[in-house]
């Protein structure tokens, strides 16, 4: 993922202002867009173009589109997407309004938790000393952790696709722990959606990408938490912990 710099230690005090702030706007957001995602794509991130939020609604025509400006433009998203930097910059500005998707079981894995279950887990894990990837927040309810991926075991029966535990389309349906593996795609920062909300990097790309399984182990005790609080539809799990 590259070499990792400007990592500063955060301290269990300011943890919480630190999540909670806002990135700065840029005197010229589509520059800064467009260097986010074109040092996403040299990070090694294939990316791929996605809808946009117009208003509350999507911009695709899909009438009760149920993942707007979350899903990607092409049927053939798996195939597109790219970490060819000169292509990036084309759809960037040839498609100003888009989002952009990273297709996961490439390169990367992404745990996708509760907000406040990441922000506890967080907060924990760099209390503990526990190297820590990117970080993204979605929106004002999920927290993404990034990490690499476990790829294809030589034995299939260890491992199974993401569309086992959740399809992109039916994520609301699995409010607790996601692990977007082989078949799924989450949003890249900077992106929009709908209501003007937006999702947008905690922690960025100079981190280097972590063992998923170095993570899970207290991010699932924070969603068990996080159930506890919120009743135990929160903790529905996305993905089969007995396997």
């Amino acid at each position: 993922m590259g070499t990792e710099f400007g990592r500063n230690r955060v301290t269990t005090s300011r943890m919480p202002q630190w999540l909670r702030r806002r990135p700065k706007e840029s005197p010229d957001g589509e520059l800064r867009r467009e260097t986010l995602l074109t040092a996403a794509a040299a990070a090694g991130l294939p990316l791929s173009p996605a809808a946009h939020p117009i208003g509350y609604r999507c911009s695709c025509d899909r009438v009760g589109c149920p993942t707007p400006a979350r899903h990607p433009l092409s049927f053939a998203w798996q195939t597109q997407s790219t970490t060819d930097r000169s292509q990036v910059e084309r759809w960037v500005r040839d498609q100003p309004e888009a989002n952009f998707i990273t297709a996961t079981g490439m390169v990367l894995d992404v745990l996708d938790v509760p907000l406040d279950a990441g922000r506890s887990a967080l907060e924990r894990l760099l209390a503990q000393g526990i190297d820590v990837g990117p970080v993204a927040r979605s929106g004002e309810d999920r927290m993404l952790f990034f990490t690499a991926t476990r790829g294809t075991p030589e034995d299939e029966d260890e491992w199974w696709p993401c569309e086992l535990d959740c399809h992109p389309e039916t994520m609301d349906e699995h409010p607790g722990l996601r692990w977007h593996c082989r078949g799924s795609y989450v949003l890249v920062p900077p992106a929009r959606l709908p209501g003007g909300a937006s999702v947008d990097w905690v922690r960025g790309l100079e981190h280097q990408l972590p063992d998923p399984l170095t993570l899970l182990e207290t991010l699932t005790d924070a969603c068990a938490r996080y159930a506890g609080d919120h009743g135990p539809e929160a903790g529905a799990v996305a993905w089969p912990l007995g396997r």
